[in-house]
């Protein structure tokens, strides 16, 4: 298995936000290797997400150069020497952050972690620092900031998968298709035979209405301006 000290430094390439409304530009970052608990990730794809769009438009000058990017799926290529559910050579997709120890992430809820906010849009680690200082460049959003050609994460936000499927149709899993599926079935708790009106079917509409179908609720009924999206809702 390999392992990388946290002393060497390792050469991306992101795509940086250095104003608002952009654009975003690659440039070659320098990145501190894995921690002890992360896990060193080459993406292979990146969804883009609303919420990256919309921290593009409000970006702020103190808010300084950022790597966006939260619905990554990609192969491991290193890890720290406490990791223990993946080795280099396997796929994974990536998620949100949570801190791992707190009563919600222990009772299995991560999602309501203490400290969420922090991890997520905080733009560093669990400790405070940030993996790509020495660029000058702020990255770790929602826990990776997967629009770079490599990320570091942890064994609480990725999940692996088989290297049989695709990861380019994978990577929304992350935070679109489970954001709408959850939605319906662990916010919503729609149940068999109850209708479900969707507005606006996206990544995350389509996810909701899949879910709802795999529920059995009735009707199912989809709404949407643009014509593309309303046949993929009948398929």
């Amino acid at each position: 298995m390999t392992r990388l000290g946290n002393s060497k430094r390792l050469t991306i390439r992101a795509a940086v936000v250095r104003k608002q409304d952009g654009p975003l530009k690659f440039e070659t970052l320098k990145m501190e290797s894995p921690q002890e608990s992360e896990v060193l990730v080459r993406i292979v794809a990146s969804g883009i997400c609303h919420t990256d769009i919309s921290m593009v438009h409000h970006w702020e000058a103190s808010d300084g150069p950022l790597v966006l990017g939260h619905e990554g799926a990609g192969i491991v290529e290193a890890t720290g020497k406490k990791v223990k559910s993946v080795r280099p050579g396997d796929h994974v997709v990536l998620s949100y952050q949570s801190c791992g120890t707190c009563q919600a992430c222990k009772s299995g809820r991560p999602a309501r972690c203490r400290r969420f906010y922090e991890l997520n849009f905080g733009f560093h680690r669990l400790d405070g620092t940030n993996a790509l200082e020495q660029s000058g460049v702020r990255g770790h959003f929602i826990g990776q900031s997967s629009f770079a050609s490599h990320v570091l994460a942890t064994e609480r936000n990725l999940v692996k998968v088989s290297r049989k499927l695709p990861l380019e149709i994978l990577a929304p899993l992350g935070c679109g298709m489970q954001t709408g599926a959850g939605t319906i079935m662990n916010m919503l708790h729609v149940r068999k035979g109850e209708s479900v009106a969707v507005f606006g079917t996206g990544a995350v509409g389509l996810a909701a209405i899949m879910a709802a179908h795999l529920v059995g609720a009735f009707p199912i009924i989809g709404a949407d301006i643009r014509p593309s999206r309303m046949k993929l809702e009948l398929e």
